[in-house]
């Protein structure tokens, strides 16, 4: 028995009902990629996501392979944390901090403190490549960490290995985590940055990175499967959203085509071991090369990149199995900001006796209560499965 989640970081596919009280009203990332770039999805349109609702060049299935539908977000927030814990079935009444105009003074002067210098660089909003860019020269010179945030609950510091070693990097993150980050201002992620190169030819070493998490307040899917005999298995930045609780396997990763090309071989691998398996991956491109970046054409090609592979996918996927692929929040890299937008996801669920109409689901939950069903684990969750009960 297994049982594969696919999140689309970011693609979300139309303004949800509260859009307007986060700013959001209009947001559509599906919609309009889809009407500006005309992506090329035929493997996606015949799972049935054109028959979700209208989307321009993306024609609805006369016999989809999937049941479809969309769901709505019930947690506050539009952050991936926020979304991710919603679909291990943990609602969040308030949502997690964000910090558009920067760490307020009092925050930064306690971190500066604790860690011993006298003052940050940066402090604001800012892609990582371009905010190492900006204050790397002072950087270099004085030693002084790059602390920046972005759309998503986080607190980022980046510093170069040269000049800050690695583990105090990570020393100041845990300081930062565990004394700063908390209370009100309880980010999701407290996040290491490393950097190297030279002046002007800076690279971010991504596989030095490190997450320090806020851990989920209530028992999650992934450890009630845990509990019951299910390996679980995480694809990209999934463990790390959840401070790695309940995940038994963890598979780093970069670009999509990395994370789609892990997933298969997590997929094979369990095919082949007959050991009832979980697989949970995240595809980040979408939000954070293309979403964030207002780039509409990166992200249809991305589409279409995971388009391609779906054949590829569903070939690992052992019969009796299922396949589920959702996405976290949306990201419209078509409107005049880069930050995440408040919208429904899409639902597309392969591998049941036939397809159906799964209609609006009023929470991301119902994946928790799905999946629960789909291993026959007992995990109370306010989501309804759309699995029959076994």
């Amino acid at each position: 028995m297994m049982f594969v989640t696919i999140i689309l970081d970011g693609v979300g596919i139309g303004e949800a009902p509260d859009a307007v009280t986060y700013g959001d009203e209009g947001s559509d990332t599906l919609g309009h990629v889809a009407h500006l770039e005309r992506p090329h999805l035929p493997h996606l349109a015949q799972l049935g996501l054109g028959n979700i609702r209208s989307l321009q060049g993306i024609s609805p299935a006369s016999h989809p392979e999937a049941s479809y539908g969309k769901m709505a977000e019930r947690s506050s927030g539009k952050d991936s944390t926020t979304g991710h814990w919603e679909f291990a079935g943990i609602i969040l009444d308030e949502p997690l901090p964000t910090y558009p105009e920067g760490f307020p003074e009092d925050v930064v002067a306690r971190f500066c403190s604790l860690i011993g210098v006298e003052r940050v660089l940066g402090n604001r909003p800012e892609s990582g490549t371009v905010i190492m860019d900006e204050c790397g020269e002072e950087h270099l010179l004085t030693g002084l960490p790059i602390l920046y945030t972005s759309a998503d609950s986080v607190f980022q510091i980046a510093a170069h290995v040269d000049v800050v070693p690695l583990e105090t990097l990570y020393t100041w993150c845990k300081i930062a985590r565990d004394q700063i980050c908390v209370g009100p201002h309880g980010v999701g992620r407290v996040i290491a940055r490393p950097f190297g190169g030279e002046l002007g030819q800076f690279n971010r070493l991504s596989t030095k990175r490190k997450d320090f998490s806020r851990l989920p307040h209530e028992k999650t899917l992934q450890e009630a499967l845990q509990s019951n005999g299910v390996k679980t298995v995480s694809v990209g930045k999934v463990a790390d959203l959840f401070g790695v609780v309940g995940f038994d396997e963890l598979n780093k990763t970069g670009a999509n085509s990395i994370g789609i090309a892990q997933t298969i071989a997590c997929m094979r691998a369990a095919a082949g071991s007959g050991e009832p398996t979980f697989i949970w991956t995240n595809l980040i491109d979408f939000d954070q090369e293309f979403g964030h970046r207002n780039n509409p054409s990166g992200f249809a090609k991305s589409l279409e990149e995971f388009d391609q592979a779906l054949p590829s996918i569903l070939e690992a996927l052992p019969p009796g199995s299922r396949l589920l692929i959702s996405a976290d929040h949306g990201n419209d890299p078509t409107t005049p900001g880069s930050d995440h937008s408040r919208e429904f996801v899409p639902l597309l669920y392969y591998g049941g006796e036939g397809a159906e109409n799964l209609g609006i689901r009023a929470t991301f939950a119902d994946h928790a209560a799905t999946v629960a069903t789909f291993f026959d684990v007992d995990f109370p969750s306010i989501g309804l499965s759309f699995e029959p009960s076994r």
